[in-house]
């Protein structure tokens, strides 16, 4: 390893180091504040954080210092400061910077994976770049979906608020056409009645749809930007430092058995 490679080792153990230890002082917090799901949380993250050295050793990649802090971060976005200090209730877009974040990362996980077989001796078929970076693309968007589907069902059938509510001025909708025609009626909405009660919200409540079609959205222009990167990466292979720092690199056989 050359003397900027130590470099940057270093300074991403440092980062992980101040993560860590901030995630503990967390967990320790919610222990005297008895808030013991938020102390489960905390330790999550703990193992969460050994996520990228997991990858390294089952999938035979190394992560670069870029993206394995990038992945550091957003567990820690995700968990300590979203879940734990609210972020998702005290800042409205925190939600949609961490799906596009997730996009982001799951193409470069699925990308790593392609990349794997296609240098493999053991498969004799080689795909193109493309095809390459829309496997990473299909990845994170199936492992969008499948969250999208966990949210769902958190919020079903425990009584959760993973998909957030959002307030909608207006809806059209054929239901409220009095003709009965299949043609859609616009209707603005100030106020609506929950039990009994007319809550002043600026438009009606709209329970998690709008929410996971945003994710969606966002997770989509997250592997779109990552693919884009892989693409580039692939047909000029150990060009760029941008791509160097964020695609994870296939060991050699030899290289692996060390």
């Amino acid at each position: 390893m050359n003397l900027k490679g130590m470099n940057l080792k270093k300074e991403r153990t440092k980062i992980q180091m101040v993560l860590t230890v901030l995630v503990i002082l967390s967990v320790v917090r919610q222990f005297f504040l008895g808030n013991y799901h938020n102390m489960f949380l905390g330790i999550l993250t703990l193992f969460l954080f050994m996520v990228p050295a997991v990858l390294d050793q089952t999938l035979g990649v190394t992560i670069p210092v870029g993206l394995e802090t990038v992945i550091l971060i957003f567990i820690f976005s995700a968990e300590i400061l979203g879940e734990i200090n609210a972020f998702y209730v005290k800042i409205p877009v925190w939600d949609t910077i961490l799906h596009t974040t997730n996009g982001f990362l799951m193409a470069a996980i699925g990308f790593a994976l392609i990349d794997l077989f296609n240098r493999s001796d053991r498969f004799s078929i080689k795909m193109s770049p493309y095809f390459v970076a829309f496997f990473a693309f299909c990845f994170s968007m199936t492992v969008g979906v499948l969250w999208e589907f966990f949210e769902f069902s958190m919020d079903w059938f425990f009584g959760l608020d993973m998909q957030k509510d959002w307030i909608l001025p207006s809806i059209s909708s054929v239901k409220l056409n009095p003709t009965g025609a299949n043609v859609p009626v616009h209707v603005d909405i100030q106020s609506v009645v929950i039990n009994g009660e007319k809550w002043n919200l600026g438009g009606y409540l709209d329970i998690g749809i709008v929410d996971t079609m945003k994710d969606l959205m966002v997770n989509f222009i997250g592997a779109v930007v990552f693919s884009i990167i892989g693409i580039l990466y692939l047909k000029h292979r150990g060009k760029g430092k941008l791509a160097a720092s964020l695609i994870p690199q296939v060991r050699d056989e030899k290289e692996q058995k060390r």
